[in-house]
């Protein structure tokens, strides 16, 4: 025992030590970590340094998989994910049935494999691997991009598909069939035991773990709440797995229904640190799990089949994304994204061949080629990543609209949220307004609504000048950059002198800027928002409403004459406008209580402010 200790305490040290070498390495050579994790796990596998049992490991390491589903369901919300259906069960479905097929046929004609053989090859190696893809998305930040939802919905739909496949290989075997007949009971509690497990994780999800949570965050203990996280992590993939369903999957449950939760970030803090580092030994058990002397002794074979793989699901990938409107660089991000093999591969392959699907040589080439490919996708992701914005062609700006129809007494620039309202009370007034933005995308969503928005670049003259600005009673700018109001205004100024210029501002400072200007209106954004907000604050505290209303006039009246003041002043000028004690420099009222720090890096910062103010 004592040296079984031993053992266990050294494979851990050699992990660790792999994981805090690997990482700068693959970083330092712009690789993915996700490689540099393969490759070393070959380094302490059986062919290298031979730490520990590979098939012990990913027992293990399988909780990063489990772990990492759970944060994905977190981020996600039931009704997020129904909005997503049309991907899972559409995209879904489309990839995992053209690439089975295509693969089986590739097995049965190419390779001589037997019917059975041929489709539990094709379906296994059509499911890709979850773990490398969200990884490689997630260091991208590409996972809410559109291709990023398409991709997760495909590996989601994967992840739900195994459960069938896992039933279906022993269907194929050798009498399998007549055996599922002959005891159809057998059929009818397994699926009964997998719908009692959904029905159970939905309704812990529901009606325990929030009361759960909040009793263990009253008792202030963190390592409880923690433990609780793992619970239920571990609890669900647990229950799920006895099912016979996805651990996976039962994980990415549970993280869905505590979704809208209070206690979500907390528990997305807690799991997240054992989710990296089991997540690094999943892939370096893949990488010890690689049969050196399979590879060695069939190496023209492997490298052949390892191309295959890689060209056909790349390529069916990248056809179903186009399919789906995706643009070309995203949908071959997609597509070397998805062509690793997944991790059920490495149990699908075993389940063959313990039913005799499989021959023990077949069993061990497919494992080494779901392996390869595994080690060849994040490569191709990496190199593909640093190609793409070399060959990237500049996206030109469309012409600005031809402004021939264009009529009206005030001129619009910007159609955000501000322009949008602004434009709204204008046209209730039937004022004849001409709107421009340079969003096409925002330019489409306002047609859907009747809205005709003609496109143009605000901070170009030519565009102003086309859009009427010279014959406009008023000009609105309502452009949210700054940078890009201040343009207009100098250009505005500068060559039509005469137009009124009313003018959204970002913040105080903008303000000064937008009247040393010379516009005619400015308003900060969050002004009267702000304002009204204060006034029905004040309202459900039992202030009257002229009494309310009669206090924000004087905020704002206040407010402005401070501005004013700061105009001449400086920024730090005024403030005695709101007491009858200058403060410096903000916030414009005393606070009641002192500062009290929640951290020891607050009570630093408070302790230097003390001592600099004395």
């Amino acid at each position: 025992m004592h040296g079984d200790e031993h053992a266990l305490f050294g494979a851990a040290l050699a992990f660790l030590a792999a994981a805090v070498v690997s990482v700068p390495i693959a970083k330092r050579l712009g690789f993915s970590p996700v490689v540099g994790y393969l490759l070393v796990g070959i380094a302490i596998g059986p062919v290298g340094f031979n730490v520990a049992d590979p098939g012990v490991v990913s027992t293990v390491a399988e909780l990063g998989v489990v772990m990492l589903l759970f944060l994905v369901g977190l981020e996600l919300k039931p009704s997020n994910l129904l909005s997503m259906g049309h991907y899972i069960f559409g995209l879904g479905t489309a990839q995992l049935l053209l690439t089975a097929l295509a693969f089986a046929l590739l097995a049965y004609f190419g390779l001589g494999f037997g019917v059975a053989a041929a489709v539990v090859s094709g379906l296994a190696l059509s499911i890709s691997g979850t773990a490398i893809a969200l990884q490689l998305l997630g260091e991208r930040g590409d996972l809410a991009s559109p291709y990023g939802q398409r991709t997760f919905s495909i590996l989601l739909f994967q992840d739900i598909a195994v459960v069938p496949l896992l039933a279906l290989v022993p269907l194929l075997a050798p009498g399998g069939e007549a055996e599922v007949t002959r005891d159809p009971k057998a059929t009818l509690l397994a699926a009964s035991l997998a719908v009692a497990a959904i029905a159970v994780i939905v309704v812990a999800g529901r009606y325990l773990l929030n009361p759960l949570f909040r009793v263990l965050a009253r008792s202030g203990a963190r390592e409880a709440m923690t433990a609780a996280a793992l619970l239920v992590v571990m609890g669900a993939a647990g229950l799920m797995e006895a099912a016979g369903l996805s651990a996976a999957l039962g994980a990415f449950l549970a993280g869905l229904l505590l979704s809208e939760s209070t206690f979500r970030h907390e528990l997305e803090a807690n799991v997240d640190a054992f989710r990296g580092l089991l997540l690094a030994v999943f892939f370096m058990s893949i990488g010890m799990s690689l049969n050196i002397d399979v590879v060695l002794g069939h190496i023209p074979a492997l490298l052949v089949g390892t191309l295959a793989v890689a060209v056909v699901k790349s390529v069916i990938v990248y056809l179903v994304f186009r399919a789906d409107n995706i643009a070309p660089q995203d949908s071959m991000r997609a597509a070397v994204a998805l062509m690793s093999a997944g991790e059920f591969a490495f149990v699908l392959f075993p389940l063959g061949l313990d039913n005799g699907i499989l021959k023990p040589e077949q069993a061990d080439l497919l494992i080494a080629l779901a392996a390869l490919t595994m080690i060849l996708g994040p490569l191709l992701f990496a190199a593909l990543s640093r190609l793409l914005p070399r060959f990237a062609r500049p996206v030109a700006e469309p012409p600005a609209d031809d402004f021939a129809d264009a009529d009206g007494s005030v001129l619009v620039i910007g159609f955000g949220r501000f322009g949008q309202i602004v434009s709204q009370c204008l046209l209730a007034q039937d004022v004849t307004v001409t709107i421009i933005d340079k969003d096409v995308e925002m330019i489409q969503s306002a047609g859907r609504f009747g809205v005709h928005i003609y496109y143009g670049d605000g901070t170009r003259l030519d565009v102003l000048r086309a859009a009427g600005a010279e014959s406009m009673e008023v000009i609105c700018v309502c452009v949210d950059n700054k940078e890009d109001a201040n343009r207009i205004v100098e250009i505005v100024r500068g060559s039509i002198p005469n137009a009124r210029l009313f003018v959204r501002s970002f913040d105080r400072v903008h303000s000064m800027e937008l009247l040393r200007l010379g516009v005619d209106f400015e308003l900060r954004e969050t002004l009267e928002s702000a304002l009204s907000f204060g006034a029905r604050t004040l309202e459900a505290l039992g202030v009257p409403q002229t009494a309310a209303a009669a206090r924000i006039a004087d905020v704002r009246q206040r407010d402005r004459a401070r501005l004013e003041r700061q105009m001449e002043e400086g920024i730090f000028a005024g403030a005695e406008v709101f007491r009858g004690q200058k403060v410096e420099p903000e916030p414009l009222t005393q606070p009641e209580k002192p500062a009290r720090p929640l951290n020891p890096e607050a009570q630093d910062i408070l302790s230097h402010e003390t001592e600099f103010s004395g």
